[in-house]
């Protein structure tokens, strides 16, 4: 974002014709010098090595960390020193270089640009981030070591400073501990044995360490949450040795030191939400006609809505309504009861081939999967993305094992490795499995490849 900032910089201070009247240097340099002396190339290493020198000294000064960590001005005056930093090495090269003919009025004002631009979408992003916080949108959920007064004390923090981006999933009751307060509200969800099941079933990201223990203790902890990927935060108070060369960060006015933080993939997930946006608005707006022939037949084929609305299970546990063109009867699903016996599929899954209440255009569009085309709506509102695993039903959630969650650990998908790898295989564990192998192996490329996997499928005429 930083790269895309610098040179959106750049051209607004070379194309502004008012910024070229201020400086005439800059009309004889892109006259005179970048076509009869030849600059074009060094300009442009230059601004690479400003551009890089930028990024390098903003992940220094933890620009890139998580905004929720740092308050607003310390944010802006990190970014002012990144600014100042890469703008000092770029006028020492040209010096260093002799270069008169790039003007000093040029390299003044885009760095001036660039450190407006910065601060102004950095101040944007917070924005649009506390929002999402504000909403329950994107926020890390946390359990909390110890029932103490320091336990209770950070728990209301998170639960009032909403911008934090936390939500409290319980405490995890220490071991010979005692403590004032009672579980009445039944706050205390478990205790360290249990605390890693109690950290599946509610989707947590991180846990925090409030009460002093012994070092072997907290180091078992620590193992088992770096397995698990999950986060932990000690409050600083003892742990000798565990905190060395880790950074304290504040979680509003408490400090914490990171033991672990798993790696999340940032700008890989930003690609994938863009190409989510991108591909499904593409989708709609060519296969819009499409749409409008099937919603017709539809209606003349069978009575009932258009529209088949089912609430599915997405990340994190979220419920949301997954929109299908129908192709059942309209009571089909107070009919299922009669025809469980003839279920096709093992375990939760639900599957027959031949079901009765699938009416004849119904049976159509399943071949082609054309009633999934509304779910680019979903993946638009960002209930859904193009791949990823397929969002279950709640009654199939229900007869989750705890391992089984982890599908629940990313955003739910259109298609998926199952849809193209497994699609007739009836096993339950075979799903679970592609799902897990997909979430474990993710990159942008085996996206591609899945999308590109699912056009042969979907012309083959597999879905039932």
């Amino acid at each position: 974002m930083d790269a895309v900032t610098v040179l959106a910089a750049v051209i607004v201070a070379t194309s502004v014709e008012a910024y070229l009247k201020l400086f005439p240097g800059v009309k004889e340099f892109w006259e005179v010098g970048m076509v009869e002396g030849g600059s074009a190339g060094l300009l442009v290493a230059l601004l690479a090595g400003f551009i890089f020198a930028l990024i390098y000294i903003s992940g220094r000064l933890n620009l890139y960390s998580p905004a929720r960590l740092g308050g607003f001005l310390n944010e802006q005056r990190r970014t002012f020193q990144a600014c100042f930093a890469s703008g000092l090495l770029l006028t020492g090269a040209i010096y260093l270089l002799h270069e008169s003919v790039i003007p000093r009025g040029l390299v003044l004002i885009t760095i001036a640009l660039v450190l407006v631009s910065l601060s102004v979408r950095r101040v944007v992003y917070r924005i649009f981030l506390y929002r999402r916080f504000e909403r329950g949108v994107g926020t890390r959920n946390v359990l909390i070591i110890g029932t103490g007064p320091e336990a209770h004390a950070l728990r209301h923090h998170v639960d009032h400073i909403r911008h934090l981006g936390y939500t409290f999933k319980g405490f995890i009751e220490f071991p010979g501990s005692s403590s004032r307060f009672t579980n009445d509200t039944g706050d205390v969800v478990g205790d360290l044995d249990t605390m890693f099941q109690h950290a599946r079933k509610h989707f947590v990201d991180e846990i925090f360490f409030t009460t002093p223990h012994e070092r072997c203790l907290v180091q078992e902890v620590l193992e088992k949450a770096r397995a698990y990927g999950i986060n932990l935060r000690v409050v600083p108070e003892m742990y000798d040795g565990l905190a060395w060369n880790s950074p304290i960060e504040y979680i509003g006015q408490f400090p914490t030191i990171p033991l672990h933080c798993g790696y999340v993939p940032e700008l890989a997930l930003m690609l994938k939400r863009v190409v989510d946006v991108v591909f499904s608005a593409l989708a709609l707006a060519v296969l819009s006609p499409v749409m409008l022939a099937i919603a017709i037949a539809i209606k003349l084929d069978s009575h009932g809505p258009v529209f088949y609305a089912s609430e599915r299970i997405g990340k994190k546990g979220v419920v949301f309504r997954c929109m299908k063109f129908r192709t059942m009867v309209r009571d089909a699903e107070m009919r299922q009861a009669e025809i469980m016996h003839m279920n096709e599929r093992q375990g939760v899954l639900f599957k027959i081939s031949n079901d009765p209440r699938i009416t004849p255009l119904g049976r159509f569009l399943r071949k082609y999967s054309l009633d999934e085309l509304p779910q680019f709506f979903n993946v638009l509102k960002g209930d859904m993305s193009i791949v990823g695993p397929r969002p279950p039903l709640a009654c199939e959630v229900r007869e989750y094992k705890l391992s089984h969650l982890r599908r629940l650990d990313v955003t739910p998908g259109i298609t998926g490795l199952w849809q193209v790898q497994g699609r007739q295989d009836p096993s339950f564990d075979s799903y679970i499995s592609l799902d897990v192998t997909y979430i474990e192996n993710w990159s942008v490329w085996l996206d591609i490849k899945i999308i590109l996997r699912t056009v042969v499928v979907v012309f083959a005429g597999t879905g039932t």
